[in-house]
């Protein structure tokens, strides 16, 4: 039994009721653009980042460390009474509340002034180029 094969589809609808082959989508022309990864707010942002850590914390343990040397190397400093018969190394480690309090809102006031703009317009970037490449 001799098998013949169908012949090629012509390359125009020959009944009108045959749906025409899908063509292929042409894609769009989208600008080239680096990703985000290499992208220099990055870099601005983890330089902010950095300084707003270290800043932060050379306030906090900077006092601390202040303060502990100042009780090795000058302990008449330390207990010398300042008021009403209150030590100074007393008050000095009293004080080490509020310094600590003061590196949480340099901390808090840097974040929200240089480190979480340069974060929110890196992720609405990263949003913009996840909607692009989804597109694609």
């Amino acid at each position: 039994m001799s098998h013949h094969p169908c012949p090629p589809d012509p390359p125009h609808p020959t009944y009108p009721w045959r749906p025409s082959p899908p063509q292929p989508a042409q894609p769009r022309h989208v600008p080239h653009r680096e990703p985000v990864g290499h992208h220099s707010d990055l870099r601005v942002l983890r330089g902010a980042y950095r300084l707003q850590r270290r800043a932060a914390t050379l306030t906090a343990l900077g006092y601390f460390t202040l303060f502990l040397l100042l009780s090795a190397f000058a302990p008449r400093l330390m207990t010398r009474t300042v008021a009403d018969g209150v030590p100074a190394g007393l008050l000095l480690a009293l004080l080490q509340v509020p310094v600590t309090w003061l590196a949480i809102v340099l901390y808090e006031r840097t974040a929200r002034r240089h480190v979480d703009p340069l974060a929110d317009r890196i992720r609405r970037t990263a949003e913009l180029d996840a909607r692009r490449g989804a597109v694609r």
